[in-house]
């Protein structure tokens, strides 16, 4: 079963319920936000430099602890480019079915991934998307508490499952507007196809006048208080 059709329905009722979540940006400004999660990857996410490199695009990256010890060589590309840098767990378990020490220390072990990696203080890496998205208010409180920010979505491809490309961007296109938060995957799963999804997706959003900005920017735009 896709998940795809769901999505929009689900975060029409996630958004209003979980409001001190990012979901997105300015509904009154034609800025987007690209993110990309579950890498980096030694394949895919070169790829996708490339591209942003070609429209000099910056985006967000949503990382997996595992992955930048794997490859600190492409996370340190990715940082050197001035993309934004968040974290997406140390190896994708689900945080809902982690303890509050077990969390903490995925949350913390990335950090300290990352500043091996690219010189990054922890303190400077404080957005988290949970796998998957599924968290709990619990799982809410404890960001709140540790001083993180949730990230979450608006639009969501489901490209992980690689529908085809022209099926995950005509579902971006279809979903887009003023303020979205895209999630699209540079990870094992979709990261094959991720490169040429964007090659389509960032000419089109450009020509019809959306600004791609990072997730830092959106908080901005919300003017969240954490």
């Amino acid at each position: 079963m896709e998940l795809a059709p769901l999505l929009p329905i689900a975060y029409r009722i996630l958004q209003p319920t979980f409001p001190n979540c990012l979901w997105r940006g300015n509904l009154h400004t034609k800025t987007i936000a690209l993110t990309f999660d579950d890498g980096p990857h030694p394949q895919y996410t070169p790829q996708v430099l490339a591209v942003l490199d070609r429209y000099n695009i910056k985006a967000s990256f949503f990382w997996l602890g595992a992955c930048v010890n794997h490859s600190p060589t492409i996370a340190k590309a990715v940082s050197d480019r001035g993309h934004w840098i968040g974290l997406h767990g140390y190896d994708h378990r689900s945080f809902t079915r982690l303890s509050p020490k077990d969390l903490k220390e995925s949350l913390e072990k990335t950090q300290t991934a990352i500043y091996h990696a690219c010189h990054i203080l922890p303190v400077k890496v404080r957005d988290v998307r949970p796998p998957n998205g599924l968290f709990t208010p619990k799982t809410l409180n404890l960001f709140r508490q540790w001083q993180y920010r949730p990230v979450m979505w608006s639009v969501v491809p489901e490209d992980w499952v690689r529908p085809g490309v022209n099926k995950v961007v005509q579902r971006v296109i279809k979903q887009v507007q003023n303020g979205s938060l895209i999630v699209l995957h540079d990870g094992a799963c979709g990261g094959q196809d991720v490169a040429a999804t964007i090659q389509i997706l960032i000419p089109h959003l450009l020509q019809n006048g959306y600004q791609f900005v990072t997730v830092d920017a959106l908080w901005q735009q919300t003017q969240a208080n954490f």
